[in-house]
């Protein structure tokens, strides 16, 4: 090997061993330790359509991104909140996207206003005291934010 040619090797070499050092361990971002997908969907909208398509896009993301690999929470506030009482027609979706790890919550300054009570909600859903100032922080700790 020629002088200039090893002298390139050498750097080469050096510049690929200092990559790998700062880059850590190998396999040191592994499944569990790589940034999650994270998603916050809006329903303000006592419309089932609206709410089927809220619940589609969910599954859509958990589908083309693996269900592991995405947060995904669900904001029902002001007439939206109606399919999540205990006679929504959505109580099936609610139930499946809630069993595949999405978390849905309701807005407890809603259900004052509308003089609801936990009672009156589907069973295993989340709640927030106010869904805008919860859509604010999701948005602030790096959540897209959608509303169908």
């Amino acid at each position: 090997m020629t002088h200039p040619a090893r002298r390139l090797f050498v750097l080469l070499a050096a510049t690929t061993a200092f990559a790998s050092f700062a880059a850590g361990p190998a396999g040191a971002q592994s499944a569990a330790t790589a940034a999650k997908n994270k998603v916050v969907f809006q329903v303000s909208d006592n419309d089932p359509a609206k709410w089927a398509l809220a619940l589609n896009n969910i599954r859509n993301v958990q589908v083309d991104l693996g269900v592991d690999a995405v947060d995904a929470e669900l904001v029902a506030y002001g007439p939206g909140i109606g399919m999540l009482k205990g006679e929504s027609p959505m109580a099936a979706r609610i139930a499946e996207a809630l069993k595949k790890g999405v978390k849905v919550v309701a807005c407890e300054n809603t259900m004052k206003a509308q003089k609801l009570v936990y009672a009156n909600m589907l069973p295993d859903i989340g709640y927030v005291p106010a869904g805008v100032v919860e859509l604010i922080q999701k948005q602030q700790q790096g959540y897209a934010y959608i509303r169908p």
